[in-house]
């Protein structure tokens, strides 16, 4: 029996170290140009992300396109440089550019040369077309039963907009959401707010309907196993207006997306963009340069929803009680003071930082506009 036992666990660390990495060889071109660009109508800085890919197995997860020269031209012939903030990242001057719908714009690149062969870089020029405003940001509530009939709410936000012009028939959506969360815990940092930058493509046509009109455009949908709507939920929507080739480009990207993980996943060559190598045109770019019109609308929601999630459920229930003095506590260790019914009063230890302090989670400090609709 000894000796099988020896035999089998002899077997399993061998076949543990005979593990090796596969790496596939592929006939893609491993250092494509990535290009994350988006200009609109609004008052404020306009950003262009320029990246190269990286080969299979790589643990980067990014590496930044630095030093290239990067413009936007218009119809007019009028060209706006831009300035290189930070490795990568290429930014408008507020006060010299501002997008105009009915204009038409180019974004031009020209690559390092100290890092190869210097190549020039251009979209295809693209309208800027108008876009509506949102009518309509709303939610619905849904109770939902759950194991031992125990009963729990879900939301469902939705969006209206029409264009009674019907010049934008093809719309993006994306969305900031923030929340207000406590720690049920009398702590310093116990109250605090999540922001978080959606990670999904919403994308609709009108092109093949009657009426430029959007109903009931399913947003959102947010489940009872999160906390965002234990006291306070907000949602910045902001609407784009897309002229046909980008949609086509978002709609395959979408696509994509629902199948192998979310936008910020790596985008597939497969999809075409709107990039052309002027040297090379048979090069591949990927990303899109996008050109759109903006407008954006805010959903609070204060409204109590039954059998959310309690992300510290756990955090009383594994600790120690003591009464007050304890003397020589290990710096690691976070300490909860409880003001209950016992006298005196005692203190809760706990190994789990964001049991005592909420900004683990988030930031303590309130968004400037959280009482906008007060």
């Amino acid at each position: 029996m000894k000796t099988g036992v020896i035999i089998f666990s002899l077997l399993t660390l061998l076949s543990a170290a005979c593990v090796t990495q596969f790496i596939p060889d592929t006939d893609e071109d491993k250092d494509l140009l990535v290009v994350e660009g988006l200009i609109t109508n609004l008052e404020g800085i306009n950003t262009v992300k320029l990246s190269r890919t990286l080969p299979l197995a790589s643990k980067n997860t990014t590496r930044p396109a630095k030093g290239y020269t990067v413009s936007i031209s218009d119809d007019l012939g009028n060209t706006y440089m831009l300035t290189e903030s930070t490795a990568g990242t290429y930014t408008t001057d507020p006060a010299a550019f501002r997008g105009v719908p009915g204009r038409k714009y180019q974004l031009n690149i020209k690559s390092n040369e100290k890092t190869g062969p210097v190549f020039t870089y251009r979209s295809i020029p693209a309208e800027m077309k108008p876009v509506p405003a949102i009518d309509t940001l709303y939610y619905e509530k849904i109770e939902l039963e759950g194991e031992y009939f125990r009963k729990h709410d879900a939301c469902q936000i939705y969006l209206d907009t029409h264009d009674p012009e019907n010049q934008c028939r093809f719309y993006r959506w994306n969305f900031v959401e923030t929340w207000e969360f406590h720690i049920p815990f009398p702590v310093t940092n116990k109250i605090c707010w999540i922001t978080y930058n959606s990670d999904v493509i919403n994308v609709k046509s009108t092109f093949l309907l009657s009426e430029d009109k959007v109903t009931r455009y399913p947003l959102l949908y947010i489940p009872a196993t999160t906390d965002r709507l234990s006291v306070k939920y907000s949602m910045l929507v902001n609407q784009y207006s897309l002229n046909e080739d980008e949609f086509d480009y978002w709609s395959k990207l979408q696509n994509i997306t629902e199948e192998i993980g979310s936008l910020y996943d790596i985008t597939p060559a497969t999809i075409p963009g709107n990039i052309f190598c002027v040297e090379d045109p048979g090069q591949t770019v990927l990303g899109y340069f996008s050109v759109s019109s903006t407008s954006s609308k805010r959903l609070f929601i204060e409204e109590r929803f039954k059998g959310l999630a309690n992300p510290y459920s756990e955090c009383v229930s594994d600790t120690v009680r003591t009464l007050r003095g304890i003397q020589g506590l290990n710096s690691s260790v976070w300490v909860l003071e409880d003001h209950g019914m016992e006298i005196p009063p005692f203190y809760v230890l706990t190994e789990t930082e964001g049991c005592a302090d909420c900004r683990i989670r988030g930031s303590a400090i309130k968004p400037s506009w959280w009482d906008d609709d007060k």
